[in-house]
């Protein structure tokens, strides 16, 4: 298989940064300070950037999976992952949790975590329909997700409609499951965050959070982009410095 796109940018250990269903530059908005101690490793999933499309051009995080199961061991990174993207991450980690240095995980569609949640199947339900039906999907259907997933104006934009297109026919998130027991038993150091604007997913990030031992923390202000909300950096450096052992060295 063709390699990913992967661009890289700063000094010290390295921080593998795996986008969901937004491109890297949306999604890591607020980031750019860690560079001055980190070496940022921004991976472009199959289908944005330089990096190939996937197969059959569909969304797929067992094929993420794979790709950064190719990725990892070569800088056994620290890694931080978003919505979609977390279920690949955490794939490739359960897989070989020895190629990480530590996990964050941002606002994962998680839903098993919470089978008779209504809020989490009401987010499984809208996910599901675009993912589907994508721009078919219905209008009020179509803006809900859109303005849950951070798109602004309820997602009347060209931008939105293509992240909406790449969507389309994706490998839905609820069935994936990782082996979270194994994960905690790995030892691998986690830390959950979320952006407080959504109850369902609140409950899927704390559900996460027990499972695996992770830290949690809770940065409101920027919604679903929860590292562009105020001081989540601060936050995220200060996790990644405990788990480093000697800081950023």
């Amino acid at each position: 298989m063709q390699a990913l796109t992967i661009l890289e940018h700063g000094t010290g250990p390295a921080v593998a940064l795996v986008h969901g269903g937004a491109g890297p530059k949306t999604t890591w908005t607020g980031l750019d300070s860690l560079s001055a101690r980190w070496t940022l490793l921004c991976v472009y999933r199959r289908g944005f950037g330089a990096s190939p499309p996937p197969p059959g051009g569909q969304q797929d995080f067992e094929i993420d999976a794979d790709d950064l199961g190719r990725i990892f061991p070569d800088r056994r990174p620290h890694v931080v992952a978003h919505s979609y993207g977390v279920l690949g991450a955490l794939l490739a980690a359960v897989q070989a949790p020895g190629t990480v240095r530590s996990l964050t995980l941002i606002e994962p569609p998680l839903y098993f975590l919470a089978p008779d949640d209504p809020e989490v199947a009401r987010l499984e339900s809208l996910g599901n329909a675009v993912l589907t039906h994508g721009l078919d999907a219905d209008p009020a259907t179509l803006r809900e997700f859109l303005t849950l997933a951070g798109a602004p104006d309820g997602g009347g934009s060209r931008l939105s409609d293509g992240a909406v297109r790449r969507a389309w026919g994706a490998r839905l998130p609820g069935q994936a499951r990782p082996d979270l027991t194994a994960l905690r038993a790995a030892d691998v150091p986690v830390l959950v965050a979320s952006g407080g604007h959504s109850s369902g997913l609140e409950r899927i990030c704390d559900l996460l959070a027990d499972a695996v031992g992770a830290q949690r923390l809770i940065a409101p202000g920027a919604g679903h982009f929860v590292p562009a909300a105020a001081g989540f950096v601060d936050r995220l450096e200060e996790f990644l410095s405990s788990v480093s052992g000697t800081g950023s060295s």
